[in-house]
């Protein structure tokens, strides 16, 4: 692996997965959290089209925008030293044809500075794949539980867990590696079936519900850090609570201001007494003379 301020590489990730070391990966979706998650050591930043929902108000990753993706994939990769940076393609940018996928990764890596892409499902997608990894962008795969397809698959709920089910998702990502992704998601699938599916593949497998044997881990950054309210999926794990953190300086900063005992001298800035007097004397008077 680099040093804590080189760039990470396609290579560096595939060299610590072969290690058998954990690959971190957390969404970002503007400079700031992308400039805290690179600090922190984070190995892969992830411009989740999740950000319909955490971000934009949305109730599922389908309406984002390309142009959307795009301003928060600039965002992040401008802060970004150290992570390698993986967009989401969003909902109707590459299922169309291998020609549109092509273009609209290109835009990602050209024009939002993405070291690659992420692409959901494993069966036309992979046509998909291998057209965008032939023009010479990183793919990262996706199965399990694809946000993008939830009225598909019933709404949000775990999938592989009947042996029918599972054996699918197994073959889907065999398929993806096959057609070229350097890892693949899995989301929200029997920890079991994953264990067998990260054992199975030469490239690294990155879990989110997924349990312990992959070969990395993933969360959403409202989820982890307690800035998601209300029901969360059952693999979240909070590291802080910052939603009542935030509420609760919010309504500091309202009771000080309200009250004015903010801003206080401290808070201001200063002219001299000559300098004030001059602009004083400079004023009309009332009778607007």
């Amino acid at each position: 692996m680099t040093d804590a301020t080189s760039k990470l590489t396609l290579a560096d990730i595939t060299a610590t997965a072969r290690r058998g070391g954990r690959l971190v990966m957390v969404t970002a979706y503007d400079a700031s959290a992308a400039r805290l998650a690179d600090a922190a050591g984070i190995d892969i930043i992830l411009v989740g089209d999740s950000a319909a929902m955490t971000v934009l108000g949305h109730d599922s990753t389908l309406p984002v925008t390309m142009d959307e993706m795009l301003m928060m994939t600039r965002a992040v990769t401008r802060v970004t030293r150290r992570a390698l940076v993986v967009a989401d393609m969003p909902f109707g940018t590459y299922q169309p044809s291998d020609e549109q996928a092509v273009a609209n990764a290109v835009r990602f890596v050209k024009d939002g500075g993405a070291d690659a892409v992420k692409l959901e499902g494993a069966g036309r997608s992979r046509s998909r794949i291998r057209a965008i990894r032939a023009a010479g962008i990183p793919v990262m795969g996706h199965v399990g539980l694809t946000p993008q397809s939830v009225a598909l698959l019933g709404g949000y709920r775990a999938q592989g867990r009947s042996a029918t089910d599972a054996r699918g998702i197994y073959d889907g990502a065999r398929g993806l590696e096959r057609a070229g992704c350097f890892a693949v998601v899995l989301e929200a699938i029997p920890a079991s079936i994953a264990a067998h599916i990260t054992s199975a593949l030469a490239i690294p497998t990155i879990g989110i519900g997924a349990g312990p044997s992959c070969g990395g881990q993933v969360l959403v950054w409202h989820d982890l850090l307690g800035l998601t309210e209300g029901h969360l999926p059952r693999f979240v794990k909070q590291y802080a609570s910052l939603s009542a953190t935030i509420r609760e300086a919010l309504e500091a900063y309202a009771a000080d201001v309200r009250s004015g005992s903010y801003p206080e001298e401290k808070h201001t800035y200063g002219i001299t007494e000559p300098e004030a007097d001059a602009f004083a004397a400079g004023l009309p008077h009332k009778d607007g003379r």
